[in-house]
């Protein structure tokens, strides 16, 4: 899957010059955490969220004043001009984001989520051409999940097919077992090995249920013993 196959193509934008205010009513009307900017060519100029209208004068919700000295040791002035910016401009170009990260409308799922994750996003426009034709929130991918469908496999799988999947699964990951801690009986797996940390053996665990016919996985991995001193 790709973005255009998930993404929101009516979406909702707001413009530079809108007023905080107005952005605030679009926000609350249409029931949704942050869009795009766009100028009057169509372009993307920047980002806004309810990340930029948290802290306002209007609504008290403004950083109190400290001492001067305490902001002069706490923050820079440029940190300062920011934050005032922020607290209080008036249009929506004055506190968006503008640096923006966007992605074209072919780009896979995995790519996405990659993205996303690493740039701590929680939406990015796509664009065709340079112009606004959608917008990927955490959202879609969500709903994209939750559209597939599990994966059923209605062929019989005799128990050493079964281990020789369950061993592919994990071959090349550091956690993965040997071909000897894994047995399978009657579609049953069962698993031996020495684990270090919770996570690989619950890595361990979901690699076995994945594989298509897996009836129950049983856990016999086990951290290495503790020699005691003398």
């Amino acid at each position: 899957m790709r973005a255009f196959d998930i993404m929101t193509t009516s979406v909702v934008t707001a413009r530079p010059d809108m007023t905080i205010h107005d952005a605030a009513k679009l926000f609350v009307d249409n029931h949704i955490g942050g869009m795009p900017v766009v100028d009057d060519r169509g372009q993307v100029v920047g980002i806004v969220s309810h990340r930029d209208l948290l802290h306002r004068v209007e609504n008290g919700t403004a950083h109190s004043r400290r001492p001067w000295w305490v902001e002069a040791l706490a923050s820079s002035p440029r940190d300062q001009a920011a934050r005032y910016v922020k607290e209080h401009g008036r249009f929506v170009g004055d506190v968006m984001c503008d640096a923006v990260i966007s992605i074209a409308e072919d780009m896979p799922l995995q790519q996405i989520a990659d993205l996303m994750e690493r740039r701590h996003l929680k939406r990015v426009p796509v664009l065709r051409q340079g112009k606004l034709v959608g917008i990927v929130c955490r959202a879609n991918l969500i709903r994209a999940l939750a559209s597939v469908e599990s994966r059923v496999d209605a062929q019989a799988h005799d128990d050493a097919s079964l281990r020789d999947a369950i061993v592919r699964e994990m071959r090349g990951q550091r956690w993965g077992l040997p071909k000897q801690g894994v047995l399978v009986k009657d579609g049953v797996a069962h698993l031996w090995g020495v684990i270090e940390s919770d996570e690989e053996k619950r890595a361990i665990r979901i690699a076995a249920e994945g594989v298509p016919g897996i009836k129950r996985v049983e856990s016999h991995v086990e951290f290495p013993g503790v020699t005691p001193t003398l």
